[in-house]
């Protein structure tokens, strides 16, 4: 069954009603369970558990540090071009926005590569906007074939492919995919989407399970928090990481919390999420889905992150720039949004170690 037969199906749950409904000793009986079902997760989300953080945090504690140690992975991010043809009202590329839009020539990647690699990192994150016609999927593989000197693990941001575009890019050396639904919520997603291809919502839902088909090695999904009810947002979007772990069994499944950020436009989030619920989402998501991945991107606050190690993150962002060139030259660029948390990749090194944990810049090799 396609994720999105799924997502039909949960349309019809009334999760505030539910999460409305829980009691204290519900959840503390979870806390002692090791399999938790779609309703314990939800359970989770309840107003009720947002009293109970502490104990739910230590637990979380416990179940990442079983799962994955004391050791949080860095990437970068490396925007490659800023041209769009969505109008999503949120968005700093929105094709409406009048901004300067540029595109990294190959030679300019290869600079904005060599830069980046000076810090050590060997994890990149590629984006793009989305339009075909500024980036076709023909000069995505040719910047991957340049970043594959450089980086033994390449992720591509950007607009959803078929599978067999996906192959293509596998082939050229990327292993991982981000992809963010943004908003789960289908009528909600309509109204913010109303003109260009982002508006298929069924495609762009469906694009992890194409490029698991395809052989991708890692796959990050997430909702853009503040576009719809969290607690309903975080729960479809822990349903989605759980379908893909079991559809693609060899597939590293991850998850993001993106919050929304300042950008070039006028939009306000119509569900903005506080520090403690992206604290109860995180600490909720952990105890349902033990080995998925979690990763904080530098749109969160330095004390944020920092307090966030302890807990449930297995991933962080460093060093980062949303702006394209922004690792060589950011002067007059305009970023898709306002990061938070600047550090550097040896700051976030130092932040790491000084909570007992280990930064780890490269963890896998593709051998082929």
């Amino acid at each position: 069954m396609p994720f999105y037969d799924k997502i039909v199906e949960l349309q019809n749950i009334d999760t505030e009603a539910i999460t409305e409904s829980v009691t204290a000793s519900q959840v503390a009986k979870l806390l002692d369970k090791s399999e938790l079902r779609y309703e314990d997760y939800l359970a989770l989300l309840s107003p009720v558990a947002a009293h109970m953080l502490e104990e739910i945090a230590q637990r979380a504690y416990k179940v990442t540090l079983h799962n994955f140690g004391r050791c949080i992975l860095l990437y970068t991010p490396l925007y490659l071009a800023d041209y769009c043809v969505n109008y999503c009202v949120y968005c700093g590329f929105n094709a409406s926005n009048q901004i300067q839009r540029r595109k990294l020539s190959l030679p300019e990647v290869d600079l904005e590569a060599q830069e980046i690699v000076k810090t050590g990192l060997k994890h990149i994150l590629i984006l793009t906007g989305e339009s075909r016609e500024h980036s076709p999927v023909s000069y995505i593989r040719d910047c991957v074939c340049i970043l594959r000197k450089y980086f033994s693990s390449i992720a591509i941001e950007i607009y959803p492919l078929s599978a067999d575009e996906y192959a293509e890019l596998i082939a050229a050396g990327v292993d991982g995919l981000t992809i963010y639904q943004e908003v789960y919520d289908e009528q909600i997603y309509s109204r913010l989407h109303p003109k260009g291809p982002k508006r298929d919502y069924r495609f762009r839902l469906e694009a992890p399970e194409r490029a698991g088909r395809a052989g991708i090695r890692t796959i990050n999904i997430g909702p853009l928090l503040g576009l719809g009810n969290w607690p309903r947002e975080v729960f479809l979007a822990g349903v989605h990481a759980a379908y893909l772990q079991r559809r693609f069994p060899d597939v590293e499944v991850s998850i993001s919390f993106p919050r929304m950020r300042p950008q070039c436009g006028d939009y306000e989030p119509e569900h903005p999420v506080s520090d403690q619920e992206l604290v109860q989402s995180i600490l909720a998501l952990r105890l349902f889905l033990p080995r998925v991945g979690i990763t904080i991107s530098t749109r969160e606050s330095a004390i944020l992150r920092d307090n966030l190690i302890p807990l449930s993150v297995t991933k962080m962002s460093a060093g980062s720039s949303t702006v394209v060139g922004g690792h060589t030259d950011s002067i007059g660029g305009i970023g898709q949004f306002e990061i938070s948390d600047n550090r550097t990749v040896d700051e976030m090194r130092e932040v790491i170690a000084g909570h007992g944990y280990k930064p780890i810049l490269k963890d896998w090799h593709d051998l082929t």
